[in-house]
């Protein structure tokens, strides 16, 4: 994808989503970071054991929304990952998940990109409206997404 071609090189991609649709639109983009190093961040669900069964994944806690608990736990989990690693980007699709990880890689210089789930056409959600601050880019998937979030680049659909 031409959006993400300024991303260096030079360290892996960290891809942030809530398991199921989310982290489905995230591995929709697997012919884009198949040759990246990379590590992922979601739920211990059973679904998303089985789909990342070979990849690096980190556990998040959960459940997110508006859980002003596992908020934290997850951004004590967001610094010492970013301590012990280095990433070029983060990715992510949310949802709540999503914004410790894309404040504290933002406040560390490194670019954050969201990707808007495909099914919100008609309000913004809350994980985009918390992280569109602290965002490189902001990607949707549709010309009606667009509307919600102006200055948005349109990639077209994901699944």
């Amino acid at each position: 994808m031409a959006q993400f071609s300024r991303i260096p090189r030079d360290a892996d991609l960290l891809l942030v989503g809530s398991s199921g649709g989310h982290l489905a639109q995230l591995l929709a983009l697997r012919s884009w970071y198949r040759d990246w190093g990379r590590c992922w961040v979601t739920f211990d669900t059973p679904d998303a054991c089985s789909l990342l069964r070979d990849e690096e994944v980190v556990w998040a806690h959960h459940p997110t929304t508006r859980n002003l608990w596992n908020l934290a736990r997850n951004a004590v989990l967001a610094l010492r990952l970013f301590r012990q690693r280095r990433f070029a980007a983060v990715v992510t699709t949310g949802a709540g998940v999503a914004v410790p990880f894309v404040a504290l890689a933002r406040l560390r210089r490194i670019p954050t990109v969201y990707i808007e789930v495909s099914d919100r056409i008609d309000t913004r959600t809350l994980t985009a409206r918390l992280c569109r601050p602290f965002l490189s880019a902001m990607l949707v998937q549709s010309e009606e997404q667009r509307r919600l979030y102006p200055g948005a680049t349109v990639v077209g659909h994901l699944l």
